[in-house]
């Protein structure tokens, strides 16, 4: 069995995913309380904003195993 849809049909079923996904998101704000960073956590998130701007980056391989290890 195969379904299809036409384009503007496809465009309503995104727009409404769109629509979930931030209804989800504010959802998410409600129920988990921000916590405040403590400045070792904004130093480390602060080098690694810099580390994604100058386009360095992690395998997902090694972010398992260096994961794996620290478990």
């Amino acid at each position: 069995m195969s379904v299809s849809f036409n384009e503007e049909q496809l465009n309503v079923v995104l727009d409404k995913l769109d629509l979930n996904r931030i209804e989800l998101c504010k959802l998410r704000a409600v129920l988990l309380p921000e916590e405040e960073l403590s400045e070792k956590e904004k130093r480390e998130l602060a080098d690694a904003e810099r580390e994604i701007a100058g386009g360095l980056s992690v395998s997902f391989e090694e972010l398992i195993e260096e994961f794996e290890n620290t478990g």
